[in-house]
Order: C-alpha cells, then structure tokens, then sequence
C-alpha cells in the first residue's frame, strides 16, 4: 500500500507507510490517503468481532497496512486493544457506544496506542520526536500511548486554562519521554503552532519531527476499526441494519474514519456531525460555504476547534462533492446550557452519568431520531467539574486516574510563538 496527500489529485508522489506516517503533513500541506481503501469481507468481519475487538482489528489492520509483516502487526494490535468496548442502552430510546474504557478513559486511546507501538515498529531513523496539539483527550492518550516507546520523544502542546485538571495531569505527570508545553492561547494557537514546526523546513532539517494528531495517518485509520464493532454489536442488540451514527466532532478524526468505514463497505446509513458552539462544519453542511473561524471555550472543551484539520479529509471522501456529503451527513450545534441540561437529564431520567462531548451525542439523537447509536467519547469522571455544574453531583473518580491527580505536574510554560517553539525543539 502506499499513501499520497489529499492535494496530490493525479497520485504523482507516492508515500511508503514509514514516510508518511513520519512526515505527518504531506510536503505539498495535505493531509495522506491510502491509495485505495479496500473493502471487506463483512461475514468476516462480524466473525472476529464475536471472538474480540483486537481480533476484528487485526483484520481490519490487515487490509489497510498489507506491508507490515502480519507477526509485527499481530503483535502492534493485541497490544494496543487490551481493555474493552461496550454498547450500551440509555433508557429504551438511545444506545451509545462506550469508547472510555481504555487506560486514558478517553477514545483516543484506540488511536493513540495502535499509533505508538507501530511507530516504535517502524522507526529505524534514529530519535523521533512526535509533537502534537491537544484541546483535552488528545495530548493524555498520545503521552500514555508513546510513553516509553525507545527512540521517541513526545513533546505536547496545550491551552493554559483550558482543559480540565484530569487531562492535565494524565499529560504532566508521566516524565519520562514525555515533554508537556502549557501554552498561553487556545487550541488553534497550539495546532497553528504545531503545523508551522512541519512546514520549517530548516528546522525539519536538524529535528526529525511527526504529528500524532488525527492528521497522522497511523492515529487516524485505526479509528475506523470501532466503527466495525459498533455496528457488529448493535446489530447483535437490535437485529436491525445500517444505523445512524451520531458523532461528537471536534477536528472531525472521528468523524472521517467512519466515513472511511463506511467506504471500506460498512453499512452505515449516515452520520450525525454533533458539535457544540464551535459549529463551523455544521454551518458548512447548511450553507455549503466553509467558514473556519476562532474557536470559543465551551464545557466540551476537546471539540473547541475553529478551523478543523479534518475538514479536507472529510471532502477528499465525498470526492469534493459537497451534495454527495449532505447525502449521508447531517450537522447538529447546541449551547453549553443545553449540553448541562442534558447531562442533568440523562441522569435524572437514566441513572447514567454522561461527560459533556458524549452529552452532545445524546443530545443530536435526541434531535434526529433516527435508528442507531451515538459515540461515547470520555469518561465522565475526567470532567468532574461540568457534571458537577450540570447535575449537583459528581462522577465518580476510577482509582487509576484519582492517583494521578495527587502526583506532581511537570510542564513548560510558552508563548503562542513559532520561534519560541522552534527554539525548544532544537535545544530538545
């Protein structure tokens, strides 16, 4: 397999999996594509989602990295998707697929672990340092998912104030290999930051750099693979056939691997686009004009983003064809008080307490009504204080994250600044 840039419309500059998956952002600033998404075997599929998630995974991983020794991969995912994943019923109406159950309690750790043990796999180069800008989940899975990988630094980008103290001490509180920056802005300054370092070319000289954002390809695709096994398992629960799935969206890495899903032949029937304040795409799916903008700090603060990496990725697998979008996706915004109310109302009405970005998912199947599920995307523990707000009431706190709050946070302060960055990054 081999892997161009979405920009790259005639596949002129074919990638190899190592070049792309460390180059992060295609040399032309797009973002990289297999070659061909295959399609699966869908009785197979649903065979190995009944013995495991990590056996459906492989399968699916198969297809997708079909250059990696099967041994070397074998081994990548059995060691990435060692925790569980589970569909559950809220009340009679809604069904959400629980992400949260891994080490950082967030979904991005389906990404993030596949990422870093096939990263440690595949670096041959020399030291690595893998540099990523986090709104909240991010930055704590990809600490935890690379943190001891030999060869790799990780170097963390965060928004001073804006993400809650959970996220903040699963992302300072490793050493190690783990490098966090505080940086006094928001997560677009963090993600313009990063996306500056891959276009310093003279920096990229002196410093071997990747992204372990969902623009990397190797955090991206496996996000796919939940998708498989959400429907095997609602499938499994309901009897019925191709659901809506109602995803909270942020920089839109969720949302384009079930878009890759469903290309690869999952029969998904559409999807929900749910998003808070930061409603640039459902805009976009209403105006058909794309208008990117500064983000706005909501309580679902790990989908505070303006201007979503994503975007062109979504586009590149409607082929550019916004109708053909609008065909299968559908936007959904809602306001902070109505994310705390429903937080409130699902566990008033549920007994089932929900973090604020899966609250967005309820509320989005709440609007549309349509036969399916919505994402679960964190534990409602790492947002203590909005269930608080919400509910007078909150989560409680699993032992494994409760100890990493008493530890002590390491972290550097910086300025929203490219030479600031740059300088920290040589001297690293």
């Amino acid at each position: 397999m081999k892997y161009f840039s979405t920009r790259d419309k005639s596949k002129s500059h074919p990638f190899s999996l190592a070049e792309a998956a460390f180059a992060g952002l295609a040399p032309d600033g797009g973002l990289f594509m297999p070659e061909r998404i295959p399609m699966v075997d869908m009785a197979r599929v649903e065979a190995e989602a009944e013995k495991s998630y990590a056996d459906m995974a492989l399968y699916l991983a198969s297809l997708l990295f079909d250059d990696v020794p099967m041994a070397d991969l074998e081994r990548v995912v059995r060691q990435a998707y060692d925790f569980p994943i589970e569909l559950n019923q809220v009340g009679d109406k809604y069904s959400t697929l629980e992400l949260f159950h891994g080490p950082t309690y967030a979904f991005k750790d389906f990404g993030a672990r596949f990422m870093g043990r096939m990263t440690g796999l595949l670096n041959e180069g020399g030291p690595l340092t893998i540099l990523t800008a986090t709104s909240g989940d991010t930055g704590s899975a990809v600490a935890h998912g690379f943190y001891g990988v030999d060869g790799v630094r990780v170097v963390i980008l965060y928004p001073e104030g804006k993400v809650s103290p959970l996220q903040e001490a699963q992302m300072t509180t490793l050493g190690g290999n783990i490098y966090p920056l505080r940086v006094k802005g928001n997560f677009d300054d963090c993600q313009r930051l990063v996306k500056s370092m891959f276009r310093n070319e003279e920096l990229r000289s002196q410093v071997r750099v990747t992204s372990a954002n969902s623009i990397n390809l190797l955090r991206w695709i496996p996000q796919s693979f939940y998708y498989f096994y959400g429907y095997c398992a609602w499938k499994r629960m309901t009897g019925d056939d191709m659901p809506t799935v109602v995803v909270p969206s942020g920089n839109y890495g969720n949302l384009t691997a079930g878009m890759l899903a469903r290309c690869m032949g999952l029969s998904i029937k559409g999807f929900v686009a749910a998003s808070n304040a930061n409603d640039v795409v459902p805009k976009f799916l209403l105006t058909e004009e794309y208008s990117p903008r500064a983000s706005v700090q909501t309580v679902a603060n790990a989908m505070d983003v303006g201007d979503p990496s994503n975007f062109e990725r979504m586009m590149y697998l409607c082929g550019d064809d916004v109708a053909a979008l609008k065909s299968f996706v559908k936007g959904f915004a809602c306001s902070d008080d109505e994310i705390l109310a429903a937080i409130n109302e699902i566990n008033e009405h549920y007994d089932y307490m929900s973090d604020p970005h899966s609250a967005v998912g309820y509320l989005a199947s709440k609007a549309y009504g349509e036969s399916g599920f919505y994402l679960s995307t964190a534990h409602a523990a790492k947002f203590s204080e909005v269930t608080q707000m919400a509910t007078m009431q909150s989560a409680p706190i699993p032992d494994r994250l409760a100890s990493m709050m008493q530890k002590p946070r390491n972290f550097t302060p910086m300025e929203a600044e490219d030479d600031v960055l740059a300088d920290y990054l040589r001297k690293l």
